[in-house]
């Protein structure tokens, strides 16, 4: 299902239907400028994002933003586990609705 081809597709999805794709790409692009947080820490926090939403390209192409931002591979190693407590997290604090008392 996933394969980078598809990103080539974009254009097509644009021409269909291109007055939504310019909104979300304005969007996109304001949302993850520098701002009060800096581009670096944004990209670092789409990263963890698409960690946790397994997306493939969301992870390769937020990878590369990190990086072009001036994030470490020891950040987004760190990142990493930051997702993988919170999902860990998430599945002991759910386990107390399993609980009686």
């Amino acid at each position: 299902m996933y394969n980078d081809n598809n990103l080539k597709k974009l254009s097509t999805l644009e021409k269909k239907s291109s007055k939504a794709m310019e909104a979300y790409k304005a969007f996109d692009k304001a949302a993850l400028e520098d701002g009060s947080i800096p581009k670096k820490y944004k990209e670092l926090m789409a990263v963890a994002v698409a960690l946790t939403t397994q997306c493939p390209y969301c992870i390769e192409i937020h990878k590369k933003a990190a990086i072009d931002a001036g994030a470490s591979e020891e950040e987004l190693a760190e990142a990493t586990f930051v997702v993988a407590a919170l999902r860990a997290g998430g599945a002991v604090t759910h386990g107390t609705h399993l609980m009686e008392k």
